[in-house]
């Protein structure tokens, strides 16, 4: 039983969407921020990352960027650029990529959820990246960016998508500059929104976290906040709510998460290649970009080759979630016993890229000096995932990517 609530969105006019639309605060420094700004007078990033417009050495987690932030929201919505819709609702937002489209309901889940595990998760989360985004919730009383949630896919719901993104044109259709598309519909129907909070609530057992692990801790932990502030809570105000786009599970595709390592750790390359070995069978495939075919099957590149690396079969075990994960497999063969990098949340000699950026940024980073060698891994599997998640496990850092992210600014939920 999971609660997907319709709200009252704040939204921008359909002829500035796409201007005021950004990218996640998370996937992005304060410089690359700046530019994306850049002509951009509207972009909500003027709200997420307020120190854009601030003085260059401005500590983006002071006072000072928090309060910009609160102006700016509110000088967006007097100015009309931001206008609350006038019911509640729900919303389609679907994405285009490489000419495939996912479709996801955009609606409000439950902070009660969340606290009682009615929404799963998959990642460990940093006290300190949870605090700024809960001080940004707070003090702009509003979710500004969604959640990425995942669920397992019920027909009826699709259905309901599928007639009425054919009966209705888009409210926003565009292409961003990166060349996803991006499109939203508005559900205003009092039957037809009754018909999906029923679904949810009675063929819906679990919500899963895809992506924004931080934002949706941020999120329960406000509304819980607030909650205890409140004597005369009742449970239905909107700060027990927070805004997540909902995405069926056999529409979702999770890109590769790969590593570059800064040193051998005093080894020569022969010597790393040879206990490699004794775990992996490897082949040499010159300088071609090879890229892993299937589970458990490696690409690495050093010294200007590439190396395919079959994992023997006693280094992983399918039956068991997190040992069936690739990223395990080059944790505990590799990373850990013979590059001795232990902790690789905090580890400066390893660093974790995107499989977005494709792989000829891993020869690039290596080429250039800057780091010795780099491993490309196969993608983890929306099976995996939400095996992990319902055991209750968590997965090693940096193990899934998605994109297209979603795009802020689109709907906001505001929590009073």
């Amino acid at each position: 039983m999971t609660v997907v609530k319709p709200f009252r969105g704040l939204r921008p006019p359909r002829e500035i969407a796409r201007e005021l639309a950004c990218l996640p605060y998370d996937v992005m420094n304060s410089q690359e921020a700046a530019m994306m700004a850049q002509g951009k007078d509207r972009s909500l990033l003027h709200i997420t990352r307020a120190e854009i417009d601030l003085p260059p050495d401005t500590d983006i987690h002071s006072e000072e960027v928090y309060n910009k932030s609160v102006e700016n929201f509110t000088a967006w919505q007097k100015r009309g650029w931001l206008v609350k819709d006038s019911k509640p609702c729900y919303y389609i937002y679907a994405q285009t990529m490489n000419g495939r489209t996912q479709y996801g309901i955009a609606g409000c889940a439950s902070v009660d959820d969340y606290l009682n595990g009615f929404i799963k998760k998959h990642e460990l989360t940093r006290p300190d990246k949870e605090q700024d985004r809960m001080i940004h919730i707070r003090v702009n009383n509003a979710n500004l960016e969604p959640v990425f949630f995942t669920y397992p896919a019920v027909r009826e719901l699709d259905e309901m998508v599928e007639n009425e993104i054919k009966s209705k044109e888009p409210v926003y259709d565009f292409v961003s500059d990166d060349g996803f598309g991006h499109h939203f519909w508005i559900i205003d129907d009092d039957q037809k929104i009754a018909a999906i909070e029923k679904l949810f609530l009675e063929k819906v057992p679990y919500t899963y976290i895809a992506d924004g692990h931080h934002r949706t801790a941020a999120a329960a932990l406000v509304g819980k906040e607030k909650r205890d502030k409140n004597p005369a809570h009742r449970g239905d105000e909107e700060y027990n709510f927070f805004l997540a786009v909902h995405f069926p599970d056999d529409q979702l595709r999770i890109i590769d998460y790969n590593r570059t390592v800064r040193d051998l750790n005093g080894m020569s390359v022969q010597e790393f290649i040879e206990k490699l070995s004794k775990r992996f069978d490897i082949e040499n495939k010159g300088s071609n970009i090879y890229k892993p075919d299937r589970l458990h099957n490696f690409s690495m590149y050093l010294e200007g080759k590439w190396y395919s690396l079959t994992a023997h079969p006693d280094t992983y075990d399918d039956n068991n979630p997190i040992d069936s994960l690739d990223v395990t497999v080059l944790t505990n063969e590799v990373l850990s016993p013979l590059l001795d990098i232990q902790d690789q949340r905090r580890s400066k000699r390893i660093d974790f890229i995107g499989g977005i950026r494709g792989l000829e940024e891993l020869k690039k980073r290596v080429d250039s000096g800057e780091m010795k060698m780099a491993f490309a891994l196969y993608p983890v599997s929306m099976k995996q995932l939400l095996a992990i998640a319902d055991s209750g496990n968590i997965m090693p850092p940096k193990s899934t990517w998605f994109e297209p992210k979603l795009r802020s600014g689109l709907v906001i939920h505001l929590l009073d």
